[in-house]
């Protein structure tokens, strides 16, 4: 019973560490294996003037709710009076504190997007580039009208001039937007974007100019490229691609597979909700008042693109009427506080799976802690020295009993030796040496079984939590979200781990002897290519744990002794 015992407890911890691993790399679309050979997908070109094919497709207009519909044609445009050139072809570059946006005078969509308080992973000396828009990736975000000859994010408009950077003092910024006249209809379209703010307003006027009633259909649609973001770890693997939020069917993340396929299912109407487009620590989503009644759709626009996106009802405008429509779209990081701010469930963003119930009463700890130690590091040191309180009586329930066990593992090992021959013999033997000890040799795993999902949530929260990256601990670790550059703490993991499995009773079994050495070394070869920060929180676990071993071996009065290998 006793290397049963042993075998359950590295079973469960095996299946748990499987469990995350397979968890990220299967439901994120990804092969399950530890350096899985991405695809090579090469992203469409940008949707420039002139350009074919993935052009097209970058600026394909939604003609139905959940429907491809034909590309707006050409650059001319009809107007009242004759045939007008288009307004010249014009890029616009603003600044905020945190944002510097790109938008395109043809529909002013925003076509790049970097984020400056977050600097890149691989050149810390620029911004992290979040929306963009060239010859080896697409992530825009766009906006036009359907239901008639309208203005859609293809037609070429006039920037209105003003300034394009927050001066001192200043606290918001406006890009304005005017279409020509089409199909009777005027779109003028207004970004306003604020000091500290990662969302932006974007007001749609929608004006009659002709002699008879319209109505004019409002579509918001992100496309991007099917590839992962780069840079992204071949050694575990997030969610990247669209996800839909209604009350009726909460979060929704979609495959891009799925799409490919016609197997993505999501509400397809609500009046309430948002799209959005994630990745590892940052996402962009559109959203529209609630109340609001919306057709949500998701779609395959060309060779490696896709959009996810909504379309409202802008109603009847009489001639010479106009009518406008609000709207928001984030573009920025995962910060949990924030999200939950701007929108009803956007904070779902920054996804923790099955452990979300677990997982955001830690997030939330974790950030009481950093506002005192101002540390992400300290901070886990903090949070797990904090859980490790928190389930000291259950550990030193399983610690007791392993003590128990290892003060009468020698007389269970004569015993064995004596009664090798006669198995029955030594069954009824051993269960009889365990009431005279009043003995459990199940006593240790229940109460590690039960904070298993506790330290399984604290793994997804230092995993998907943005404020690890580029957050320096000590010494040599000056980003919590990259591994280790020079493997200390990798080394230190696998160090304790293997400390941990000399403290613990040698089982009789040699085969399960030789297990038990193997595991912690199995488990530790992920740890090396795994975030500082998570190695950080495993480090600081193993040695909470070793300590309280040692301290409870010693009431127990079972000296601490090390149980080394014997392979041979």
């Amino acid at each position: 019973m006793n290397d049963i015992r042993r075998t359950i407890l590295w079973v469960i911890f095996g299946f748990s560490m499987v469990l995350l691993w397979d968890k990220w790399q299967i439901h994120n679309g990804n092969k399950a294996t530890f350096f899985p050979s991405p695809e090579v997908q090469t992203a469409a070109a940008p949707a420039t003037p002139g350009a074919s094919s993935a052009a097209a497709g970058a600026n394909s207009v939604p003609s139905a709710p959940a429907a491809a519909g034909t590309p707006p044609a050409g650059a001319v445009q009809q107007v009242p009076g004759g045939v007008a050139p288009a307004p010249a072809h014009e890029r616009v570059t603003v600044t905020t504190d945190v944002l510097r946006l790109q938008f395109d005078s043809d529909g002013g969509s925003l076509v790049e997007g970097d984020l400056l308080k977050y600097p890149e992973m691989a050149d810390k000396s620029k911004p992290f580039e979040l929306l963009d828009e060239s010859s080896h990736r697409v992530y825009v975000a766009q906006t036009g009208l359907i239901g008639g000859n309208f203005p859609t994010h293809k037609t070429p408009m006039t920037v209105v001039p003003g300034p394009r950077a927050l001066a001192d003092g200043q606290d918001e910024l406006n890009i304005r937007f005017e279409s020509p006249d089409l199909g009777g209809v005027k779109l003028v379209k207004t970004w306003t974007v604020k000091r500290g703010a990662y969302d932006i307003a974007v007001k749609h006027e929608v004006v009659n100019t002709g002699t008879a009633p319209v109505s004019p259909q409002l579509y918001l649609q992100l496309v991007r490229d099917g590839n992962k973001p780069a840079g992204e770890s071949s050694f575990y693997s997030t969610f990247t691609g669209p996800a839909v939020y209604t009350e009726a069917k909460k979060y929704h993340k979609v495959e891009f597979k799925d799409i490919e396929s016609g197997k993505a299912e999501i509400d397809r109407t609500s009046n309430n909700g948002y799209v959005a487009m994630v990745q590892h620590y940052f996402a962009t989503a559109w959203l529209l008042a609630d109340g609001i009644k919306r057709d949500l759709f998701v779609r395959k626009v060309d060779t490696n693109l896709y959009a996810v996106g909504m379309i409202t009802d802008v109603g009847e405008i009489a001639p010479g009427q106009s009518k406008t429509v609000d709207a928001r779209l984030f573009a920025g990081p995962q910060i949990e506080t924030l999200l939950e701010k701007l929108a009803p469930g956007l904070e779902l963003v920054k996804d923790y799976g099955w452990v979300t119930i677990l997982a955001k009463p830690l997030y939330w700890l974790l950030e009481q802690l950093h506002k005192v130690l101002n540390n992400w590091g300290w901070s886990i040191v903090a949070l797990v020295l904090l859980l490790k309180m928190a389930f000291f009586w259950l550990n030193a329930k399983a610690y007791a009993s392993m003590a128990k066990m290892k003060a009468i593992n020698p007389k269970i090992m004569e015993m064995r030796e004596r009664l090798k021959d006669k198995p029955q013999q030594m069954q009824q033997e051993m269960m009889r040496i365990y009431r005279e000890e009043k003995v459990n040799p199940m006593g240790g795993c229940f109460p590690i079984m039960i904070q298993i999902p506790v330290f399984i949530a604290l793994y997804w929260v230092l995993l998907s939590s943005v404020e690890m990256r580029n957050a320096p601990w000590i010494g040599w670790i000056h980003d919590l979200s990259s591994p280790d550059p020079y493997f200390i703490l990798p080394l230190l993991m696998t160090a304790s781990s293997l400390l941990q499995t000399a403290l613990n009773p040698a089982p009789p079994d040699p085969m399960q002897a030789k297990m038990m050495w193997f595991m912690p070394l199995i488990f530790s070869v992920m740890f090396f290519f795994f975030p500082a920060g998570l190695v950080l929180y495993w480090l600081t676990n193993n040695l909470l744990s070793i300590a309280q071993q040692w301290i409870i071996n010693k009431r127990m009065g079972v000296p601490p002794q090390f149980n080394l290998p014997k392979f041979r």
